[in-house]
């Protein structure tokens, strides 16, 4: 009884040991006949415990199977997301290239024409409007980068610089636009490979170990039934053929 209430605990808090079937069926072995009325209680307690196991083996199983399926969705959803904005981060990689070759480019022609910009470029003001934000992507929490559109007046006088440089100060605040818009891709991209990673490792334990743990405590706990099953219906040939002899 104490061994049944044990096992029922177990059922009862998930605690279910399914790789230790071979061990459960050999503590929960039935006991010899010595005789009907001690033995069929027991028996009856023996088949109620493998019962319990069977059935919370197959709930188990049940619900891992349905565990595989969603993470193998969500890696398969997740991917395709990558992907997408891997493309996306390359693009704007090639885009950063170009336009950081023309800023430099321009910058080195305003100094070629005005000399020394150095001391034009410490009268620009730090720009201080960059906002970071999270978002939930199945469970991925998503940085979104966001920033205010420069709408302040120029912070040098007309008469001490030329078009290079403004040139120069236009296509740098692209090349700012471009990093910011990147760096949130780079960072996304590394969160959902690290979200993926795990999602394949649970998924292959699922797959490679606990649902054949599962399967292979229901298949002996469904053996020793039977086997017991065949033992008792030829215990009660035997029974019936001594009673009409």
């Amino acid at each position: 009884v104490r061994q049944a209430i044990r096992f029922r605990f177990q059922i009862d808090h998930g605690n279910l040991p399914f790789f230790q079937a071979k061990q459960l069926l050999s503590e929960a072995r039935p006991p010899p006949e010595h005789s009907a009325r001690s033995t069929i209680p027991r028996l009856l307690l023996w088949i109620s415990i493998l019962l319990y196991h069977l059935i919370a083996a197959k709930r188990s199983l049940e619900l891992a199977g349905t565990g595989f399926e969603l993470m193998d969705r969500k890696r398969n959803i997740l991917t395709r997301e990558m992907m997408s904005l891997i493309s996306r981060a390359e693009e704007i990689q090639s885009r950063i290239d170009s336009t950081f070759s023309e800023a430099y480019d321009a910058l080195m022609l305003a100094n070629i024409t005005m000399g020394k910009t150095i001391h034009l470029a410490e009268q620009v003001p730090v720009d201080d409007s960059v906002e970071l934000r999270y978002r939930s992507v199945m469970g991925v929490e998503i940085p979104t980068v966001s920033a205010k559109p420069a709408q302040q007046p120029l912070p040098y006088g007309l008469s001490i610089t030329n078009s290079a440089f403004d040139d120069a100060l236009i296509k740098f605040g692209r090349v700012k636009e471009l990093v910011r818009e990147l760096s949130e891709l780079e960072n996304t991209i590394y969160r959902l490979a690290f979200t993926i990673g795990k999602t394949q490792k649970r998924a292959n334990a699922l797959k490679n170990i606990v649902i054949p743990g599962y399967n292979e405590t229901i298949r002996l706990i469904t053996e020793a039934l039977e086997e017991k099953e065949r033992e008792e219906f030829a215990r009660l040939k035997v029974i019936k053929k001594q009673k009409n002899a």
